[in-house]
Protein backbone atom coordinates (compact mmCIF):
# COMPACT_ATOMS: atom_id res chain seq x y z
CA UNK A 1 0.00 0.00 0.00
CA UNK A 2 1.37 3.54 -1.23
CA UNK A 3 1.87 6.03 1.74
CA UNK A 4 0.07 9.15 1.77
CA UNK A 5 2.45 12.20 3.23
CA UNK A 6 -0.52 13.86 5.76
CA UNK A 7 0.92 17.37 4.14
CA UNK A 8 0.05 16.07 0.89
CA UNK A 9 -3.32 15.14 1.24
CA UNK A 10 -4.47 17.97 4.06
CA UNK A 11 -6.85 20.34 2.41
CA UNK A 12 -6.74 23.77 3.10
CA UNK A 13 -10.31 24.51 5.37
CA UNK A 14 -10.94 28.39 5.92
CA UNK A 15 -13.45 29.22 8.15
CA UNK A 16 -14.62 32.95 8.81
CA UNK A 17 -17.35 34.48 10.17
CA UNK A 18 -18.99 38.22 10.50
CA UNK A 19 -22.12 39.16 12.36
CA UNK A 20 -24.40 41.87 10.24
CA UNK A 21 -26.87 44.13 11.58
CA UNK A 22 -30.13 42.68 9.01
CA UNK A 23 -32.74 40.20 9.32
CA UNK A 24 -31.67 36.97 8.62
CA UNK A 25 -34.44 36.89 5.97
CA UNK A 26 -32.79 39.95 4.10
CA UNK A 27 -29.46 38.23 4.37
CA UNK A 28 -30.78 35.18 2.72
CA UNK A 29 -32.84 36.65 0.21
CA UNK A 30 -29.80 38.54 -1.20
CA UNK A 31 -27.56 35.64 -1.09
CA UNK A 32 -29.92 32.87 -2.64
CA UNK A 33 -29.89 35.27 -5.62
CA UNK A 34 -27.16 33.28 -7.41
CA UNK A 35 -26.72 35.74 -10.48
CA UNK A 36 -26.65 39.08 -8.74
CA UNK A 37 -23.59 38.40 -6.23
CA UNK A 38 -22.40 42.07 -7.57
CA UNK A 39 -25.48 44.52 -6.75
CA UNK A 40 -27.31 42.53 -3.94
CA UNK A 41 -24.71 40.81 -1.74
CA UNK A 42 -20.99 42.08 -2.56
CA UNK A 43 -21.33 45.15 -4.25
CA UNK A 44 -17.31 45.98 -4.62
CA UNK A 45 -15.69 42.75 -4.32
CA UNK A 46 -17.42 41.00 -7.58
CA UNK A 47 -17.91 43.46 -10.44
CA UNK A 48 -20.03 41.00 -12.68
CA UNK A 49 -22.16 37.74 -12.37
CA UNK A 50 -23.89 35.58 -15.09
CA UNK A 51 -25.69 32.82 -15.21
CA UNK A 52 -24.34 29.79 -17.31
CA UNK A 53 -26.65 26.82 -16.68
CA UNK A 54 -26.24 25.63 -13.52
CA UNK A 55 -23.13 27.65 -13.12
CA UNK A 56 -22.23 31.48 -12.46
CA UNK A 57 -19.44 33.32 -13.83
CA UNK A 58 -18.17 35.75 -11.32
CA UNK A 59 -15.54 38.36 -12.28
CA UNK A 60 -13.91 40.00 -9.00
CA UNK A 61 -12.33 43.20 -8.13
CA UNK A 62 -9.22 42.19 -8.27
CA UNK A 63 -9.84 40.92 -11.62
CA UNK A 64 -9.72 36.88 -11.30
CA UNK A 65 -12.35 35.10 -12.70
CA UNK A 66 -13.87 31.87 -11.56
CA UNK A 67 -16.99 29.74 -13.17
CA UNK A 68 -18.53 28.80 -9.78
CA UNK A 69 -21.16 25.62 -9.91
CA UNK A 70 -24.06 25.74 -7.84
CA UNK A 71 -24.02 22.55 -5.65
CA UNK A 72 -26.91 23.52 -3.52
CA UNK A 73 -29.24 26.78 -2.33
CA UNK A 74 -31.43 25.02 0.50
CA UNK A 75 -34.11 27.81 2.03
CA UNK A 76 -34.65 25.76 5.45
CA UNK A 77 -30.92 25.80 6.44
CA UNK A 78 -30.71 29.35 4.79
CA UNK A 79 -27.52 27.52 3.07
CA UNK A 80 -25.56 27.81 -0.13
CA UNK A 81 -22.47 25.57 -1.69
CA UNK A 82 -20.95 26.02 -4.92
CA UNK A 83 -18.27 24.67 -6.33
CA UNK A 84 -15.23 26.54 -8.13
CA UNK A 85 -14.08 24.87 -11.33
CA UNK A 86 -10.97 25.46 -13.57
CA UNK A 87 -8.00 27.48 -12.72
CA UNK A 88 -5.19 27.27 -10.24
CA UNK A 89 -7.31 25.28 -7.70
CA UNK A 90 -7.05 21.56 -7.95
CA UNK A 91 -10.30 21.42 -5.75
CA UNK A 92 -12.36 23.57 -4.33
CA UNK A 93 -15.66 23.67 -2.34
CA UNK A 94 -17.41 26.15 -0.10
CA UNK A 95 -20.29 27.11 1.49
CA UNK A 96 -21.97 30.31 3.46
CA UNK A 97 -24.78 29.93 5.82
CA UNK A 98 -26.89 32.45 7.60
CA UNK A 99 -27.83 32.33 10.95
CA UNK A 100 -30.77 34.40 13.36
CA UNK A 101 -27.76 36.33 15.70
CA UNK A 102 -28.63 38.79 18.37
CA UNK A 103 -30.74 41.63 16.37
CA UNK A 104 -29.02 40.91 13.11
CA UNK A 105 -27.36 37.73 11.41
CA UNK A 106 -24.09 35.66 11.58
CA UNK A 107 -22.53 34.66 7.98
CA UNK A 108 -20.36 31.85 8.32
CA UNK A 109 -18.26 31.07 4.68
CA UNK A 110 -16.31 27.89 4.65
CA UNK A 111 -14.07 26.61 2.36
CA UNK A 112 -12.10 23.66 1.32
CA UNK A 113 -9.35 24.06 -1.49
CA UNK A 114 -6.07 22.68 -3.04
CA UNK A 115 -3.32 23.18 -3.27
CA UNK A 116 -2.65 24.54 0.08
CA UNK A 117 -0.13 27.01 -0.99
CA UNK A 118 -2.95 29.06 -2.28
CA UNK A 119 -5.15 28.85 1.06
CA UNK A 120 -3.73 32.66 2.07
CA UNK A 121 -5.21 34.35 -0.90
CA UNK A 122 -8.52 33.00 -1.04
CA UNK A 123 -8.73 33.12 2.95
CA UNK A 124 -7.74 37.18 2.21
CA UNK A 125 -10.08 37.22 -0.68
CA UNK A 126 -13.06 35.78 1.39
CA UNK A 127 -12.36 37.97 4.29
CA UNK A 128 -12.57 40.85 2.13
CA UNK A 129 -16.04 39.40 0.89
CA UNK A 130 -17.90 39.08 3.55
CA UNK A 131 -16.59 42.69 4.35
CA UNK A 132 -18.30 43.95 1.47
CA UNK A 133 -21.23 41.74 2.23
CA UNK A 134 -21.76 43.86 5.20
CA UNK A 135 -21.36 47.10 3.52
CA UNK A 136 -23.52 45.97 0.86
CA UNK A 137 -26.68 44.83 3.10
CA UNK A 138 -26.23 47.38 5.51
CA UNK A 139 -25.67 49.98 3.56
CA UNK A 140 -29.02 48.93 2.01
CA UNK A 141 -30.47 48.68 4.97
CA UNK A 142 -29.85 52.11 5.92
CA UNK A 143 -30.88 53.58 2.59
CA UNK A 144 -34.57 52.24 3.10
Amino acid sequence: MERIDAEESAVASIRREISIDVAPEAVWAAMRDVGALHTRLVAGFVTDCRLDGDARVVTFANGVVARELIVDVDDDQRRIAWAAVGGRLTHHNASAQVFSHATGSRVVWIADLLPNALAPGIASMIEHGLAAMKMTLEGQRASR
